[in-house]
């Protein structure tokens, strides 16, 4: 009965994307937005009845959420005199910091079992995906700003989103979380470096600022996530405990001092600065940790559920606002410019994945080192827009990039999915010889 009704609501999105296309054809924008709405949520539901199709549910949602600020920009660009892009920051400090409550300094073990496979994918991420995008940048000759947007993107590290489709890939999903994890940590000194190098012929780009910014939007926040993590779980040594409990506050420190050189800062500021981080994101993961440990006696799984959906729906909700910010732009480069993000995302996985083989990598790692390349931290690239003031045309190509690397990716790890690693299947081979 159940999946009789998934089926019906297939049926019913096809109806109302037909419908939206009638409208389109008798210039009536504004039903053409409500059936293309319509039909992605209808979608989005009816395929969570399919075992083959359910992985897309939640792009279809970030579908109808474009769609939604492409058609009605109006009410995702503020609230009253509230301004919604204020709301991207936080929301990407959440994100990081439900990334790092899932971690542990343990994950970044994976660096000394795998580093042939961390160092070949940490190199190929920040070198294919910066010069593929100043390629594509200059040979299209894009407005400044929205080239140095295609810049970015690629100069950011690879994010959460990867990781999944490694999992979903049957790939190396241990050496994908610890890519992910040391291209995180080295974002705050080699992003700025490349954008100040690539991009900086196109905008203006202040490398301390940058630096701040990536400090305060992802490390910070991930950090805060160890300190939770490590508290709640207690599982780590008591020496491992100790020495995380004084690591997370010297990093507080350096970042301080990376404010105070930004900003050229007094003694006071400086003080009142450090002040603050200590207790958004070391004191409060600690007591936060120690009453929801209590509340939830020890249920991982509940805390993971709320953190993950608190996760989908803030990067829902960044991609909304900047869509709408950025919407008059977009109407004039988008179809190119999705093309283009097309083209960089392509590159990331074709290039990554031949690269890897090149270097001897077997096939799991091979299939992780193309996600992991070809797959950035779209949220990172969009709050530094953000900072930058440009989220309207710097913020354009994250905000493509972003949704379209979900689709891509899920295709591609379903296509995987379905085609077992060569070594699996020599191994079952072995095992079925009598």
């Amino acid at each position: 009965m159940q999946k009789g009704i998934y089926k019906y609501l297939r049926v019913l999105s096809l109806i109302l994307f037909i419908g939206s296309g009638i409208s389109h054809l008798c210039d009536n924008n504004f039903m053409t937005g409500i059936f293309l709405i319509a039909g992605f949520i209808t979608l989005a539901t009816g395929v969570r009845g399919s075992e083959k199709l359910k992985g897309f549910s939640y792009t279809l949602w970030i579908f109808t959420a474009v769609t939604a600020s492409m058609f009605y920009p109006q009410y995702f660009t503020s609230i009253g005199d509230f301004q919604l892009k204020l709301l991207i920051v936080p929301l990407l400090q959440i994100i990081m910091f439900g990334m790092g409550s899932q971690m542990s300094f343990a994950d970044l073990a994976g660096v000394i079992k795998m580093p042939k496979g961390v160092i070949i994918g940490v190199f190929l991420q920040f070198t294919i995906m910066p010069l593929v995008g100043l390629t594509i940048a200059s040979i299209f000759n894009f407005p400044p700003e929205i080239a140095a947007g295609i810049i970015l993107i690629g100069c950011v590290p690879s994010g959460l989103a990867s990781n999944v489709m490694s999992f979903l890939a049957k790939a190396n999903l241990a050496l994908a979380v610890t890519i992910s994890a040391v291209t995180t940590l080295l974002s705050p000194f080699i992003t700025p470096v490349l954008m100040k190098w690539l991009g900086g012929q196109f905008i203006e780009v202040d490398f301390w600022s940058m630096m701040l910014d990536i400090l305060n939007m992802i490390i910070l926040p991930i950090v805060a996530g160890f300190t939770f993590n490590l508290i709640a779980k207690r599982n780590a040594t008591r020496k491992s405990t100790i020495a995380q409990l004084i690591a997370y506050p010297v990093i507080i420190i350096l970042t301080t001092l990376v404010y105070a050189k930004s900003k050229s800062a007094g003694m006071g500021e400086i003080t009142v600065r450090f002040l603050i981080s200590m207790g958004w994101f070391y004191f409060l993961p600690i007591v936060g940790s120690m009453i929801l440990s209590r509340y939830l006696k020890g249920n991982d799984k509940i805390m993971e559920k709320i953190l993950s959906l608190i996760s989908m729906v803030g990067i829902a909700v960044i991609v909304t606002v900047i869509t709408a910010s950025g919407r008059d732009s977009l109407m004039q480069v988008g179809l190119l410019l999705l093309l283009t993000s097309l083209l960089h995302n392509f590159a990331g996985y074709t290039l990554g994945y031949t690269l890897a083989w090149l270097t001897g990598m077997p096939e799991r790692d091979r299939r992780t080192v193309a996600f992991e390349v070809g797959m950035q931290n779209g949220g990172l690239a969009s709050g530094l827009a953000l900072q930058m003031g440009k989220i309207a045309t710097v913020g354009l190509a994250p905000a493509i990039f972003g949704p379209l690397m979900n689709v891509t990716g899920s295709v591609l790890a379903n296509w995987w999915r379905g085609r077992p690693v060569k070594e699996d299947q020599t191994e079952a081979e072995e095992k079925s010889t009598p």
